[in-house]
């Protein structure tokens, strides 16, 4: 547990930064990949149809999510730890943000739940036809991908915290705070969009390019940690 010991080493950069790979391989799987294949836009009983011939898939999308989460929590602790000597209060409000994103994840996935128990007959309801309950597990899937709007909130003020602190650390590329700060802005115009503007064409082609700089800027921060580690500080070489 020695790379856990000091913020400011290198090993501990490598872990933060492993830790951010295993959040984007898990989350790009468990968010995109599984829905991607299982989820007919408009159709709910066709997407239960899928859920129920490839169920594998389905749970498997389930563990993606519960370690990202995990590697979440971790991240968020860690990077509080490095950026507390450059701003503590810019640092604990970045992490508290990262977690309440956590948190809703959580809560998502209780809607997850309630939706394939409805669809596939596992809760007794026998005053409701079939179609009926497909219905009905239809609705707990939009809100459990409503919770996407809400989330993406928190992650937007996390990565303008982030972002800040980095800029001002002078430990890692000023170039990759703002594409944090620049960027992560694509997660609130999403919300947004999605919630109040779903018909502004132009907000999507913004919020796209926005997202492609933040996810441009958070691989290079991961893998600068990874491959790199924070730059010697004024005061003294960086630790091994």
């Amino acid at each position: 547990m020695h790379a856990f010991q000091d913020p400011t080493s290198r090993a501990y950069a490598r872990v933060t930064g492993a830790l951010y790979l295993v959040i984007a391989v898990a989350g790009g799987f468990a968010i995109l990949y599984v829905p991607g294949l299982l989820n007919v836009p408009g159709d709910p009983a066709a997407t239960f149809a899928n859920i129920a011939e490839r169920r594998g898939l389905f749970h498997a999308g389930l563990v993606g999510d519960v370690v990202m989460m995990t590697a979440e929590v971790m991240v968020s602790a860690m990077l509080f730890f490095m950026f507390r000597t450059v701003n503590p209060t810019l640092s604990l409000a970045a992490a508290f943000a990262r977690m309440m994103m956590v948190a809703v994840m959580a809560a998502m996935l209780f809607f997850h739940a309630a939706s394939l128990a409805l669809a596939d007959g596992t809760v007794p309801l026998d005053s409701f036809s079939m179609a009926q309950r497909v219905e009905l597990a239809g609705l707990m899937r939009h809100v459990h991908d409503a919770g996407v709007w809400i989330w993406q909130v928190f992650f937007w003020l996390h990565l303008w915290l982030l972002g800040t602190l980095v800029m001002r650390s002078g430990l890692y590329p000023r170039l990759l705070g703002l594409g944090l700060i620049v960027g992560g802005t694509g997660y609130l115009v999403d919300s947004v969009q999605m919630f109040a503007l779903p018909e502004a064409g132009w907000l999507a082609a913004v919020k796209v390019a926005l997202l492609l700089v933040v996810t441009v800027s958070e691989l290079g921060f991961a893998l600068l940690l990874l491959l790199r580690g924070p730059r010697p500080s004024r005061t003294g070489a960086v630790a091994a």
